[in-house]
């Protein structure tokens, strides 16, 4: 992923200007003519001195012309500077604010059910599609882990993070285990690595297998191997997406887009790959079109921040819509839930 951050140095005449038109095209979705600024009176320039700063603007890479009888649209590294330079932020007010965490603090799913209302919030908000994914299954805190016998040699192991996220997984033992000593085995589990980080007790079962120890007594030895099979570190993330007919409505439906955006969540560790490149630092990231393949071969934005941290592990959530997006809207909107969504959990965590 690219984060372009634009070293250009602009006149307070120019930052103007390149405000009026993205904010302009923002509003419209048609390219900005130089009379459409002008028409503004507050820069005191004619039409003509407005499109000679417009042009100046394209040469720097921050503004396109999509045909040569048009005005001008913002390119990608444009909106890049907007978003960083130029854009007045417009957080959620006292009352949604309230709404929000009313509305987080109200559900009494734990983690799953938090997952579930952050997605939706995110959505209906926005007006745009709400996605939430969990975290790194690996580097979540270990709290419980129960293996449930089924029919025959079929067990389930249910691993409970710390943050209250389940993980459930079907494995096939050796040979049939009683209820009993499978009961044994998840004490055993549960009261010797509770605290520890999923990846962390794989590898100390790892080195476990590997020692040459005659005193390892069966009920150990049972243990080690159906953790083994069942504390997989690299087990999958779970992806939380609501509003996908968003993209249907409006003015801004595209039959081909929707196809292709239904296509990715499909192929979900696409979409999951490209939010935990969100996870690095704690801020909100916006990522437009070419900035990453996916969202180039979309035709949208995402804008996305991390959840959660230390033991509880980290997450991502975040909003994919059109580049036409209201951004001093959507990114401290984001923030916000992101924000409230980790202590939520926090929260339910302590419960």
């Amino acid at each position: 992923m690219t984060t372009v951050r634009q070293r250009v140095e602009l006149s307070a005449r120019d930052r103007e200007i390149l405000r009026d038109v993205v904010h302009t095209y923002l509003l419209s979705g048609e390219p900005v003519s130089s009379r459409a600024v002008a028409r503004h009176e507050r820069h005191g320039l004619s039409a003509a001195s407005i499109r000679n700063v417009m042009a100046d603007l394209e040469d720097l890479g921050l503004l396109e012309q999509p045909h040569t009888s048009a005005g001008r649209v913002p390119s990608r590294v444009g909106l890049h500077y907007y978003i960083a330079s130029l854009m007045e932020a417009r957080g959620p007010g006292p009352e949604e604010r309230q709404a929000i965490e009313g509305e987080l603090s109200g559900t009494a799913s734990g983690s799953p059910g938090l997952i579930e209302t952050a997605s939706q919030l995110l959505s209906r908000l926005s007006g745009q599609i709400g996605i939430v994914v969990t975290p790194v299954f690996g580097e979540t805190v270990l709290e419980a882990v129960d293996f449930v016998p089924l029919s025959g040699r079929r067990v389930l192991c249910v691993v409970v993070s710390r943050s209250g996220f389940v993980e459930n997984k079907l494995i096939e033992t050796d040979e049939e285990l009683a209820r009993e000593e499978l009961v044994r085995i998840s004490n055993y589990l549960t009261e010797t690595f509770r605290g520890q980080t999923l990846r962390t007790v794989c590898e100390r079962l790892l080195r476990g297998m590997g020692e040459e120890r005659d005193e390892m007594d069966r009920l150990l030895g049972r243990a080690i191997a159906l953790a083994r099979r069942g504390l997989d570190a690299g087990g999958g993330q779970e992806l939380r997406i609501e509003g996908t007919s968003s993209l249907l409505a409006g003015s801004q439906a595209d039959v081909d887009r929707v196809r292709r955006l239904l296509e990715a969540f499909a192929e979900r560790q696409r979409l999951v790959g490209l939010l935990n490149q969100c996870l690095d630092g704690n801020g909100v990231r916006v990522v437009i079109g070419e900035d990453d393949e996916l969202t180039s071969d979309l035709g949208l934005t995402l804008v996305a921040r991390p959840y959660g941290a230390g033991e509880r592990g980290r997450g991502t959530l975040g909003i994919l819509g059109p580049a036409r997006m209201p951004y001093e809207r959507i990114i401290p909107l984001v923030d916000f839930l992101g924000e409230s969504l980790g202590r939520a959990l926090e929260e339910s965590a302590a419960r």
